[in-house]
């Protein structure tokens, strides 16, 4: 149910687009029979929530991180995560990769990113990962456009 500041809820958005939101679920599906661990998966779903500031995704990727057993100490290192001691290498160069693919710095994904990212994944979870970078980014911006309350326990979506 939209709230008096959203200007519609994530069932409403569903109702209006049931066909984008059933693409956009289509793949996050995909990308969870990947090798990269619904662990990785929700770590880079929130952080890239982090870096847009979209409150709907933040709360719920926060609720699957703590339902999957990830500690409140490492999802609030998320926040610096360059200077958290927190995250393994390899969880580091999706983290890379995601604020590039998130930020876009100049436009374009600097070449050492590539590399570091290159060097910790195969090219299918590559391909896995910049999906759910891709796939988060598009249900931010929808819940930021339409303001989508980030009510508790609120399940679906991004």
């Amino acid at each position: 149910m939209a709230t008096e500041n959203s200007r519609l809820d994530l069932a409403g958005f569903e109702h209006l687009a049931p066909e984008t939101a059933r693409a956009l679920r289509a793949i996050s599906a995909t990308t969870k029979q990947s090798a990269l661990g619904a662990e990785l998966i929700e770590l880079v779903k929130l952080r890239a929530s982090l870096v847009n500031r979209c409150p709907f995704c933040v709360a719920l990727h926060r609720r699957e991180a703590r339902r999957l057993g990830i500690s409140g100490e490492r999802l609030e290192a998320l926040a610096r995560w360059r200077e958290s001691p927190h995250f393994a290498p390899r969880e580091r160069a999706a983290l890379a990769w995601t604020d590039a693919l998130t930020e876009l710095p100049d436009g374009d994904v600097p070449d050492e990113v590539h590399r570091e990212v290159s060097a910790a994944f195969s090219g299918a979870d590559l391909a896995a990962l910049t999906s759910v970078v891709a796939t988060i980014n598009a249900w931010n911006r929808i819940a930021m456009a339409y303001r989508f309350p980030a009510a508790p326990g609120e399940e679906g979506g991004a």
